[in-house]
């Protein structure tokens, strides 16, 4: 029972000295021997030493031997059975291997290396260790017999032997070493490319010398040249004097606390706002900073998108304060004016269609201003029976400031509704013609004329209900304007002037 519990702990710890041999040996597949002379001079040495015809450095792969450096053969690979190198190499604790006539002898008679090129007779092999492994043999071949082998030969081929193990285990340090410096390399790139693209200013600061790496990018942000050495001082100098305090403040907590670095503030030559955010990376054995690093983003449009949405909301808020009294004020009077429900909701309904559609155009251009022909159009469309016909344009279209378009779109709603209960709208005949002409140097005022024509004959100017108020009354927001009223026979006729600013 022992001696079979011994045989099948041998059989494991073979299988697992081959299997790691084998990943050694793959490992070692990577390096090219034909671009690397060292092993073919070994084996030439080890061929000198003997005084034999050739030289080999094999490596034992699974059931062949793969021929890495070759001296007075030409062969790659040969068949590991009955193999004397196989043998160098799975024999445990055999420093060396000499086979005096190798087809006398039974172990190896059938080896491939005696059967076939170079024909060996003799042989002398030693392994070859790397990272622990036995991965192969230099071996030195003759196809004479040879029986005495002299002790300093062995020694010699031992140390060559031993030499490659450690040639091995260098160039594929060096080989390991430069790929992760290649991929290094690649990683430094991508994170510099992904910096550049996100215009992401990088810094290494040593505080012990005030001297600071960085990007190019952080420096266009400070307005620094490309080339010369950066120090702290002349960072701090580029700073808008109102903002040094803050970054002080920032920066001596982050060495006090510990937290990260953070702080906005301006560059004094452009005004440009930026983001500083950081972390000290290295302190001394008493908590004293040592590195800090940390990147820099300009911020200054993202400011003043936040300005002008700010902006933005005040105006808006104070428009809807006034729309909103102006609503009440035009439901009061149209209250009334009409008492019926009705009646009250048929009139108010429009006045109020108006105001959102004088909004809605407003809003869509950030309250910039309305076009007057769009306001036109907008107002007096949907009342028209034949658009191509009944509405006549005559001027250059200007755009009205938001005040002056909400007044006017009062006015033009009052004027339609009007024509097509009583004027020129309330038949397909008839027709408004709308005219402006810009005065002043820049043009900075309008008169606007409204002349119905083609409708009902006009009788004595009717009794100045709510709607007549709120026609002379739509512009009193904006000053030097005036509204008059005229009730010809042909058709009413008003006319409008207001300033454009």
């Amino acid at each position: 029972m022992t001696t079979t519990f011994q045989s099948s702990a041998a059989t494991s710890r073979q299988s697992v000295a081959t299997s790691m041999r084998h990943d050694t040996v793959n490992a070692l597949k990577t390096l090219d021997p034909s671009v690397d002379p060292d092993f073919t001079r070994l084996a030439r040495l080890a061929a000198r030493v003997f005084a034999a015809p050739v030289g080999l450095l094999a490596l034992l792969d699974d059931d062949r031997l793969w021929i890495y450096a070759r001296h007075g053969v030409g062969i790659e690979e040969a068949s590991a059975e009955n193999s004397m190198v196989a043998s160098t190499v799975m024999s445990q604790d055999l420093p060396h291997l000499v086979v005096s006539d190798a087809p006398g002898d039974v172990r190896f008679s059938t080896d491939a290396l005696v059967m076939g090129d170079p024909g060996a007779r003799f042989y002398a092999g030693a392994p070859v260790v790397v990272h622990g492994q036995k991965i192969g043999a230099l071996c030195v071949l003759s196809p004479e017999p040879r029986y005495t082998v002299e002790e300093g030969e062995l020694a010699e081929l031992a140390d060559l032997a031993r030499l490659a193990g450690s040639l091995f285990e260098l160039k594929d340090e060096a080989r390991v070493r430069a790929r992760m410096a290649a991929d290094l390399i690649k990683e430094e790139w991508r994170h510099a490319l992904t910096l550049e693209a996100g215009k992401v200013g990088s810094w290494v600061w040593d505080l012990r010398s005030g001297e600071i790496v960085s990007n190019d990018i952080l420096r266009q942000m400070f307005g620094l040249p490309a080339a010369n050495p950066l120090h702290i001082d002349e960072l701090m100098a580029t700073i808008d004097p109102g903002d040094v305090e803050a970054v002080n403040n920032a920066l001596g907590s982050t060495f006090e606390d510990g937290g990260d670095y953070s702080v906005e503030f301006r560059v004094a030559a452009t005004g440009r706002w930026l983001i500083g955010r950081g972390r000290v990376y290295q302190r001394d054995g008493a908590g004293k900073p040592l590195v800090m690093m940390g990147v820099n983003i300009d911020v200054t449009d993202a400011r003043a998108a936040a300005e002008q949405t700010r902006l933005l909301l005040r105006e808006l808020n104070h428009r809807v304060k006034n729309t909103l009294a102006m609503i009440q004020s035009l439901a009061r009077q149209t209250m009334r004016q009409k008492p019926d429900p009705q009646m009250f909701i048929d009139s108010f309904s429009g006045r109020l269609r108006t105001l959102s559609e004088a909004h809605a155009l407003l809003s869509e251009r950030d309250w910039s201003g309305i076009n007057l022909v769009e306001l036109i159009h907008s107002q007096i469309g949907p009342y028209l029976l034949n658009p191509l016909e009944q509405l006549v344009m005559i001027g250059e279209d200007v755009q009205l400031p938001p005040d002056h378009a909400l007044g006017l779109g009062l006015v033009l709603h009052e004027l339609a509704s009007n024509a097509v209960k009583y004027g020129a709208l309330s038949s397909a005949r008839g027709r408004v013609t709308i005219g402006w002409s810009l005065f002043g140097d820049p043009t900075s005022r309008i008169e606007f004329t409204w002349k119905e024509s083609g409708g009902p004959p006009v009788g004595q100017a009717p009794e100045a209900g709510f709607g007549m108020r709120l026609i002379h009354r739509s512009l009193d927001k904006v000053l030097d304007s005036s509204v008059s009223l005229s009730f010809p026979a042909d058709g009413v006729e008003a006319r409008i002037a207001m300033p454009l600013v």
